[in-house]
């Protein structure tokens, strides 16, 4: 029963906790409740609740909140960042989220550009080795 209890006030932390990241970044932005709750698609009185810490989103709209707070669904919830997800470059950070509006389609071929230059670097990085002892 104790551990039961201890994994309702985990819970509940994880609400609180969550609650005031979520409306530290809405300040941050300047914006109002409702604002972000209309742009999010969320009802005014639900969006209370989670800042208030007595509800988490479902995943769709923790995807859409992160979005519209330039953060990560890791952040909101854990208050962490993923070390292997944080880029330093901000002009690569803004060409990746221009591109969350761009259509499937157009984000596909970016998708495969990158892939291209990715193995087109690894490529190189294997034979560089190489060509320097045949130098």
């Amino acid at each position: 029963m104790i551990k039961g209890d201890r994994i309702i006030m985990a819970d509940k932390n994880v609400r609180k906790s969550f609650g005031k990241r979520l409306k530290a970044l809405r300040k941050q932005k300047r914006w109002t409740q409702k604002e972000l709750a209309a742009m999010a698609d969320i009802g005014f009185s639900q969006f209370n609740k989670y800042e208030c810490g007595l509800h988490i989103p479902p995943a769709e709209k923790l995807i859409e909140l992160s979005r519209l707070l330039d953060t990560s669904v890791d952040y909101l919830l854990s208050g962490e960042t993923p070390q292997d997800c944080s880029l330093h470059n901000t002009r690569l950070i803004k060409r990746f989220r221009e591109l969350e509006h761009f259509d499937a389609e157009d984000q596909e071929a970016v998708i495969k550009l990158i892939d291209a230059m990715i193995v087109k670097n690894k490529v190189e990085g294997a034979i560089q080795p190489f060509a320097q002892k045949a130098s």
